[in-house]
């Protein structure tokens, strides 16, 4: 795809106050008490700031963190890692590569068998696009993430 997922005036006047605290002041939502932690939905999660595609419901777990967690990106190309040293602690903070967003932290304690990492983002940082709507919505060469599905299947096991 050759869309420009770049960080606009109009895009940033959209977001709620939480979201712009997060994507652009580098902000932390409460675990728990967010929109995606707990979504089962299958679909693709999209930078709230430019719909940059970022993560996949199929590389979606849960984390017991409170966050919502994925073991890899969409693709490797769509997220930025940097060095946090906030908090007294070294962290690897994870950014959307198109509008540079916060997103939220790399872990290495995610599930073995999928590859270890745990990317443990914040809910106001991502829109999510479910499976049905993603042709109408623009992110139809997305729908092969989901052949697997069949056509009344909407959730995924977490």
């Amino acid at each position: 795809m050759s869309t420009d997922y770049r960080k606009t005036p109009e895009a940033l006047s959209r977001l709620t106050p939480n979201e712009y605290r997060v994507t652009q002041e580098d902000a932390t939502e409460p675990a728990f008490r967010n929109r995606y932690w707990d979504n089962h939905e299958a679909g693709i999660y999209v930078d709230v700031v430019s719909g940059q595609p970022l993560f996949s419901s199929t590389d979606k777990f849960d984390s017991g963190s409170g966050w919502p967690s994925f073991t890899q990106p969409i693709d490797p190309s769509v997220v930025t890692e940097k060095t946090d040293r906030s908090l007294w602690m070294k962290r690897t903070e994870v950014r959307s590569a198109g509008a540079d967003s916060h997103l939220g932290h790399l872990f290495d304690d995610g599930p073995r068998d999928a590859g270890g990492l745990r990317y443990c983002m914040n809910s106001a940082a991502l829109r999510f696009v479910p499976v049905a709507e993603l042709e109408a919505q623009g992110y139809g060469a997305y729908l092969t993430h989901f052949d697997t599905l069949s056509d009344n299947e909407g959730e995924i096991a977490s």
